[in-house]
C-alpha cells in the first residue's frame, strides 16, 4: 500500500474508530489495514493510536497527523477532478447539514430539487440540532444560525431571524401577557433545548442585554414538540421566528415581550472550499442561496 492509500487507512480508522470498521468501509482486510498505520507509525517514528483490547483512540499527534492527511487528499482529491474536467460537471456526493426543524421546513425541498437537476448526484442529509464539526464529520455544506464560531470557513449571509416569546390567545385570555420579562417568573414556561440551551432568556432593556433565569414546567428536546404544547395552550415558549411565521400571521399564537426583542440572528451558509468548490457544491450554494434568500420569512 503507497503512502496515500496508507494515509486514506489512517483516516478511516480515526473516523470509524476501530480497524475492523475502517477495514469494512475501505472493504479491504483488518490486517492490510493495521499493516499501513503500521508502516505510517515506523516511517515517522511517533505513535498515532493507542491500541487496546476493547478501544483504539488517536494520540495528540495522530489527530494533528489526522488533519493534515485529511486536508492533503482533499487537495489531490480537488487537483484530480481539475484536471478531469469534472469540476464543470455535477456529480457525486454531496453532504450537507443544517438544523432539524428548519432542515425539514426549508432545506428538504432544495434537495429534493437538487437531485432532480443533477441525476449523477447523491446527498447525505443530516439535520441534527447541535453543532457540527465540518472537517471531522465531512460536511460539504452547513446551514447555521447564530453568530459564526470559527472564521476559517467561507459563509454567505442569506437572512436572519429573530427569537420571539409567543403564547395561544386561549392561554393568554386565561393569565394575561407578561408586560415585562420580570413577568415570566408568574407564567408557565415551555423551553426547548433546541432553541433554549440554558434556563436563561436574552432580551434587550433601554438598549441594553438584560438575562432573566426562567423555571420552565415543560422541558423538551425539540422545537417543534415545544411549539405543539404551546399551541395547545399549555404556556409560553420562546422560539425562533421562521418557525412560528404561520402560526403568527394566522393567529394560532401571539407574540409578546416586542419591546424587549434581543437582536436577530444571522443565517449563513458555509462551506471550505474556497473559491476552488467542486462543482456539485457550487451548484448547491447556488441553489441554496436563492431559495433561502428570496424567502421573506427568512428576512
Amino acid at each position: 500500500m503507497d503512502r496515500l492509500d496508507a494515509m486514506g487507512a489512517f483516516l478511516a480508522v480515526v473516523d470509524e474508530g476501530g480497524f475492523a470498521a475502517a477495514a469494512r468501509k475501505l472493504k479491504i482486510s483488518p490486517p492490510v489495514v493495521t499493516r499501513a498505520v503500521s508502516d505510517l507509525e515506523a516511517a515517522m517514528g511517533v505513535r498515532l493510536l493507542i491500541r487496546t483490547t476493547r478501544i483504539v483512540r488517536v494520540t495528540e499527534i495522530g489527530a494533528r497527523y489526522a488533519d493534515d492527511c485529511r486536508r492533503i487528499l482533499s487537495d489531490i482529491a480537488a487537483a484530480e477532478e481539475t484536471a478531469a474536467g469534472t469540476h464543470g460537471s455535477v456529480r457525486g456526493r454531496l453532504v450537507v447539514t443544517a438544523s432539524a426543524l428548519f432542515g425539514r421546513m426549508y432545506i428538504v425541498s432544495i434537495l429534493n430539487e437538487y437531485l432532480l437537476r443533477y441525476p449523477e448526484t447523491e446527498i447525505d442529509c443530516r439535520l441534527v440540532d447541535r453543532v457540527v464539526n465540518m472537517v471531522d464529520e465531512g460536511i460539504d455544506v452547513a446551514i447555521r444560525i447564530g453568530p459564526l464560531q470559527d472564521s476559517s470557513y467561507q459563509a454567505i449571509r442569506v437572512g436572519e431571524v429573530r427569537r420571539v416569546v409567543c403564547a395561544s390567545p386561549a392561554y393568554l385570555e386565561q393569565h394575561g401577557a407578561p408586560t415585562s420579562p420580570d413577568d415570566l417568573a408568574r407564567h408557565t414556561v415551555i423551553a426547548s433545548a433546541g432553541v433554549t440551551p440554558s434556563n436563561d432568556w436574552q432580551f434587550i432593556r433601554d438598549g441594553q442585554p438584560v438575562n432573566v433565569r426562567i423555571q420552565p414546567r415543560l422541558n423538551l428536546t425539540t422545537n417543534d414538540a415545544a411549539l405543539a404544547a404551546s399551541l395547545d395552550g399549555f404556556g409560553i415558549v420562546r422560539t425562533l421566528s421562521y418557525m412560528v411565521a404561520q402560526d403568527l400571521a394566522a393567529g394560532r399564537l401571539v407574540e409578546v415581550l416586542q419591546d424587549f426583542r434581543p437582536a436577530s440572528l444571522p443565517i449563513n451558509v458555509m462551506h471550505h472550499e474556497g473559491r476552488h468548490a467542486a462543482q456539485k457544491v457550487r451548484a448547491f450554494l447556488d441553489m441554496a442561496i436563492e431559495a433561502l434568500r428570496s424567502d421573506p420569512a427568512l428576512q
